[in-house]
C-alpha cells in the first residue's frame, strides 16, 4: 500500500479489524519510509461494475462516489451515519448481486432515492433535486405535492 504523505510503497500493517457492520476490514498502517501513520479500508468487490451514463459513456462504478453523494444530502440532518453505510452497502450489494456488469446511472439514481426516501424526507428531497435537475420552484413544489407514503409511486 502506498503511502499517503510521502508516496513510500513500504508499509506495514499494524493493527486490522472488521468494521462494526462487518462489511470491510479496518487496517492501520505505518510507513516504514516517514513513519506516518493512516488507515485503509478493504471490501469484498463481487464482480467489476460499469456505469452506463444517459450519454451512453461508460466509466468504472465508484462506491466512493455513491457515498459523497449521499452524504451532501444528508448534511446537517439528524441521520445516523451508520444508517447511511448500511444504505450504501445495501445499494452496492444489490448492484452486484444483480448478475449485470453493466448497469445504468439511472438504475444507480432510483436506488439511491428509494434508500434517501426511508431514511430522511429532506435528504430525499435534496438528492432528487440534483438528480431530477430542478430548475424552478416549481419544480420543487410538484415533486414535493407528489410525495407519498409509497417509495414506489415518488
Amino acid at each position: 500500500m502506498r503511502c499517503p504523505f510521502c508516496g513510500n510503497d513500504d508499509t506495514q500493517v499494524k493493527d486490522s479489524r472488521p468494521t462494526e457492520d462487518n462489511t470491510a476490514i479496518r487496517r492501520r498502517r505505518s510507513c516504514l519510509a516517514c513513519g506516518a501513520r493512516f488507515t485503509t479500508f478493504e471490501r469484498v468487490q463481487l464482480r467489476e461494475l460499469t456505469v452506463v451514463k444517459r450519454n451512453n459513456q461508460r466509466v468504472p462504478f465508484d462506491r466512493d462516489k455513491v457515498a459523497r453523494s449521499v452524504m451532501i444530502a444528508t448534511r446537517k440532518r439528524p441521520v445516523d451515519p451508520e444508517r447511511v453505510e448500511r444504505m450504501i452497502n445495501g445499494i452496492v450489494r444489490q448492484l452486484e448481486s444483480s448478475g449485470e456488469s453493466e448497469i445504468s446511472s439511472k438504475n444507480v439514481g432510483e436506488l439511491i432515492m428509494e434508500g434517501l426516501a426511508n431514511l430522511d424526507p429532506v435528504a430525499y428531497v435534496r438528492f432528487a433535486s440534483v438528480y431530477r435537475n430542478f430548475r424552478e420552484a416549481k419544480d420543487f413544489e410538484t415533486f414535493v405535492g407528489g410525495l407519498s407514503g409509497d417509495p414506489e409511486q415518488k
